[in-house]
C-alpha cells in the first residue's frame, strides 16, 4: 500500500488510440504511474506493439482490437478487461483526429462534403460518447471510475480549417460536463468525468500541415508558436502528467472540468 495519492498501482485502464502519438505517450505514463493498460485501436498489429513496448518497461498491459464506434465491439473488449482485471477504473478516450476532405484549408468551406462532416464528428464525439457510455456503466456498477476525454483548443477558439472537427471538440466539452453531473449526481462521488485540452503538438496527422517538404515549420506552424507564449510546441510527454492527476485520487474532488495543457496559447489575446 501507498500513501501517494497519484499512485496508479492496482488500477486497471483502457485507452481508446492507444496507440497513437498522445494515446501512446499517455498509455504508456499510466503505466508508469502503476496501473495496468489496455490499449485499443483499430490494428492489432499496432495495439501489440504498444503493449510490448510497456511490457519491456516493466509495465503490465494487453491489447484490444475494436472500432470505437461500434457499441457492441466495445463492449466486447470492456468485457475482456473486466475479466482480465476484475474492473475498469480509468478509460482514456484518444481515440479521433481530424479528416483530411473535411478540411477547407484552401477552399471555400462551401465546397466541404457534408458526409466529410459527419465522419469527422463521428470520429471524435460519437468516438468519445460510445465508449464513455458502455465503460461508464460498468464503473457505476462498482461506483468508482475516471473517465479522461480528450478536447482540444478548437473547441474554445476558430481555428482555420477545422469546421467539423472544431464542433466535435467542443461538443467533447459539453458531454464532459453533462456526464460528469448526469454520473455524479445518480452514481455517487466515485465516478469523475474530466477532459485534457492539448494545444499544439506535432504528431503523424497534422505533420503535413506544420511541417514542410524540408523539415521546415510552415507559415501555419509559425503562426501557432507567436500565439503560443511559451514559443514551441507541446511534446506528447507533457500531457502524462495531467492524465496521471485526473487518473488518480489525488484528483478525488475534480469533475467536470477541461484541463489546458497549451503552453498558454488559450490564455493569450495575441498583443
Amino acid at each position: 500500500m501507498t500513501n501517494n495519492p497519484f499512485d496508479l498501482t492496482g488500477k486497471a485502464a483502457l485507452v481508446t488510440g492507444g496507440y497513437g502519438v498522445l494515446g501512446g505517450t499517455i498509455a504508456i505514463g499510466l503505466a508508469a504511474a502503476g496501473a495496468r493498460v489496455a490499449v485499443l485501436g483499430r490494428r492489432q498489429d499496432l495495439a501489440a506493439a504498444k503493449v510490448d513496448e510497456i511490457r519491456n518497461a516493466g509495465g503490465e498491459a494487453i491489447p484490444l482490437v475494436a472500432d470505437v464506434l461500434e457499441r457492441d465491439a466495445v463492449r466486447l473488449a470492456s468485457d475482456e478487461v473486466q475479466r482480465a482485471w476484475g474492473r475498469i477504473d480509468i478509460l482514456v478516450n484518444a481515440a479521433g483526429g481530424n479528416v483530411p476532405r473535411s478540411r477547407n484549408d484552401n477552399r471555400s468551406i462551401f465546397e466541404v462534403p457534408l458526409d466529410a462532416f459527419d465522419e469527422v464528428m463521428r470520429l471524435n464525439l460519437h468516438g468519445t460518447v460510445v465508449p464513455s457510455l458502455v465503460v461508464g456503466e460498468a464503473m457505476a456498477r462498482h461506483g468508482r471510475g475516471s473517465i479522461i476525454n480528450i478536447s482540444s483548443m478548437a473547441a474554445t477558439s476558430a481555428i482555420s480549417g477545422t469546421l467539423g472537427y472544431s464542433v466535435a471538440k467542443s461538443g467533447i466539452d459539453s458531454f464532459t460536463r453533462w456526464l460528469a453531473m448526469d454520473l455524479a449526481r445518480k452514481h455517487g462521488d466515485g465516478i469523475r468525468v474530466n477532459a485534457i485540452a492539448p494545444g499544439f503538438f506535432v504528431s503523424a496527422q497534422n505533420r503535413a500541415v506544420l511541417v514542410d517538404d524540408a523539415g521546415q515549420p510552415t507559415a501555419r506552424a509559425r503562426a501557432i508558436v507567436q500565439r503560443t507564449p511559451m514559443g514551441r510546441f507541446g511534446r506528447p510527454d507533457e500531457l502524462v502528467g495531467a492524465a496521471q492527476w485526473l487518473a488518480s485520487d489525488a484528483a478525488s474532488f475534480v469533475t467536470g472540468v477541461v484541463i489546458p495543457v497549451d503552453g498558454g496559447f488559450s490564455s493569450f489575446s495575441g498583443v
